[in-house]
């Protein structure tokens, strides 16, 4: 079973194994169509697409992020569509240093699925190796999906009510920029959480920004960061619950199981004025 990583390797071994499914997580922020339109040119062997906005998310109000988590009935019943059951071993890829991948991993898992892993590198990893893509859809039987949550996220009226708490360490996946409020372009307050803790998401990469950084490496940045705060005690927190789970699966690597993911995150926070904000490159 791979529940974190899997290698090109790996993949490529399994791509006409009916017990694994490939899901393409493709997505752009700023072009919501790149994802779809990319998959059509050319994708992993039986992959089949997952669009962040229509089925890794669900319906905004307004006051809960820019990617909430869709109805749980609603996902199960896509995954069941997908052919994915309790027997399958799903990998999540995509071609942006795997955060939109990670979001479908941290769900499966949130779901209580845990045969589910991110492509190590990518689809720029599956291009290095020089292996095959394919435009054919494929589609496979259904299954039975069944979801069993578990307690891995935690609500705004959480965060508030233990903000500088000793038992809580915010992590923020955004970039340094925009952890201190500069050059915000995605939500409409810049800044931070008070008391969160930056580690942008792209520092689990390698110097190539392809390949996840060895466990032992991980470790000891993230050791250093979080001092003396258990795993347990930390929220993962971005701009809408995303390229936080990176974060979050880092750690997984690392071996730092059990943190939390504040799903609205910053976009969620800061919908509301009576919220306290930070700004500048420190917790605040």
């Amino acid at each position: 079973m791979f529940d974190k990583l899997v290698s090109v390797a790996e993949l490529a071994a399994h791509t006409e194994d009916p017990s694994w499914r490939v899901f393409d997580c493709r997505h752009d922020l700023q072009n919501v169509e790149y994802g779809i339109q990319a998959y059509a040119k050319g994708h992993i062997p039986g992959a089949l697409f997952l669009h962040l906005d229509r089925d890794l998310s669900g319906e905004k109000t307004g006051h809960n992020g820019r990617h909430p988590l869709p109805e749980i009935a609603a996902f199960a019943a896509l995954m069941s569509a997908c052919g994915v059951d309790a027997d399958t071993q799903v990998v999540a890829y995509d071609n942006e240093s795997g955060i939109f991948a990670s979001r479908l991993w941290w769900m499966l898992r949130w779901l209580g699925h845990d045969k589910v892993a991110v492509l190590d590198g990518g689809l720029p990893g599956w291009r290095r190796a020089k292996l095959p893509l394919e435009i054919e859809v494929r589609n496979p039987p259904p299954a039975q999906f069944v979801p069993r949550p578990r307690d891995e996220i935690v609500a705004t009226a959480q965060v508030l009510a233990k903000l500088h708490a000793p038992d809580l360490l915010i992590l923020d996946a955004r970039s340094e920029e925009r952890f201190a409020g500069e050059n915000e372009t995605l939500d409409p307050v810049g800044g931070h959480i008070p008391g969160a803790l930056n580690r942008f998401y792209f520092e689990n990469l390698d110097d190539a920004g392809c390949f996840f950084k060895p466990a032992d490496e991980l470790r000891a940045e993230f050791d250093d960061l979080l001092g003396d705060s258990a795993p347990q005690n930390v929220v993962q927190q971005c701009g809408s619950g995303v390229t936080a789970c990176h974060n979050l699966l880092a750690m997984e690597v690392a071996g730092l199981a059990g943190s939390k993911l504040y799903v609205g995150s910053w976009s969620e926070w800061c919908s509301d004025p009576t919220r306290p904000v930070a700004a500048g490159d420190q917790p605040g």
